[in-house]
Order: C-alpha cells, then sequence, then structure tokens
C-alpha cells in the first residue's frame, strides 16, 4: 500500500482519492477544535498559504477521540476553522485516527512512521509529512509547532538533481 491507495471523505461529503495529491508534498493531520494545540491551524494555513495548492498541500481530519475536543458535526468544523483561523486548506469527514474504527489511512499513516511511545497515535494535531512520491518520511508530535516543519517541507520542494 501507499499513500496514494487511499480515499476519505471531504467535509462536504465528496469522495476523494489520495492520487489527487500525487505529486505534491503532503501534511496530513488529525485535529480538534477545542484543543490546546487548536491555535496550530494559525500556523498550518500559513504554511499553506506560502507553499500550496500547486505544489504543496495540508489535509486536516477532525477527531473527536481524545477528550471530547472535537464535539461539532462537520458543519460546526468546518466554520469554526473558516471563522477563527480562516482555514482554506482541505478538510475533511471526522474520523477515527486510532483503535478499531480508526480510518485505513491513519493506519496505514500510524504504521509507516511510529513515535517513541509506538505507533498509534496518540493525541491531537499528530503530523505525517508525505513527500511527492507519496513517502511518509516524517512523523511530528502533536506539540511540535507546525513552523518546525517548515525545512523540511522546503526541502521536500526543491527539485530533484
Amino acid at each position: 500500500m501507499k499513500f496514494y491507495d487511499f480515499e476519505a471523505m471531504t467535509i462536504d461529503g465528496e469522495k476523494v482519492s489520495m492520487e489527487t495529491y500525487e505529486g505534491k508534498v503532503v501534511v496530513v493531520v488529525n485535529t480538534a477544535s477545542k484543543c490546546g494545540f487548536t491555535p496550530q491551524y494559525q500556523g498550518l494555513e500559513k504554511i499553506y498559504k506560502q507553499y500550496g495548492p500547486e505544489k504543496f498541500v495540508i489535509l486536516g481530519f477532525p477527531c473527536d477521540q481524545f477528550a471530547h475536543q472535537e464535539p461539532g458535526n462537520n458543519e460546526d468544523i468546518k466554520n469554526f476553522c473558516e471563522i477563527n483561523y480562516g482555514v482554506t486548506f482541505p478538510l475533511f469527514d471526522k474520523i477515527d485516527v486510532k483503535g478499531e474504527h480508526a480510518h485505513p489511512l491513519f493506519k496505514y499513516l500510524s504504521k509507516e512512521k511510529g513515535s517513541l511511545l509506538g505507533s498509534e497515535i496518540k493525541w491531537n494535531f499528530t503530523k505525517f509529512l508525505i513527500d511527492a512520491e507519496g513517502n511518509v518520511v516524517k512523523r511530528y508530535a502533536p506539540s511540535t509547532p507546525p513552523e518546525k516543519m517548515i525545512l523540511a517541507i522546503e526541502k521536500l520542494l526543491q527539485p530533484k538533481v
């Protein structure tokens, strides 16, 4: 399996193949509106505006598995993100990112890049960096601010020689 083999539903209910993002550097992040890390939306959006959407994209996946920090429905989540953080990067359907009902994409990402505490996602705003060929390059902890990903993103965006 590769990143491009997966599909997900957008926050507006459209099925999207990850193949759509082939040739782009991608950050996949599980998000929540009522988390201490929620202000990371601002940093994520700033990076998306700076580097996207032609060669770079951020994909946000709301999740309510951690302390019930994403209680709203998709419309609530979308409105919250747009109004409070001006989010323009793609948002997806609220999903599980761990356990028996975890979305297949997150099962794959977790298996590809574990953390020091194992492969299971432990909290909101875990970030996965994927290169333009669909390889999972790095996993960032929830506490890692989006700005700390910039050097790695820029390196992946540079033309291959």
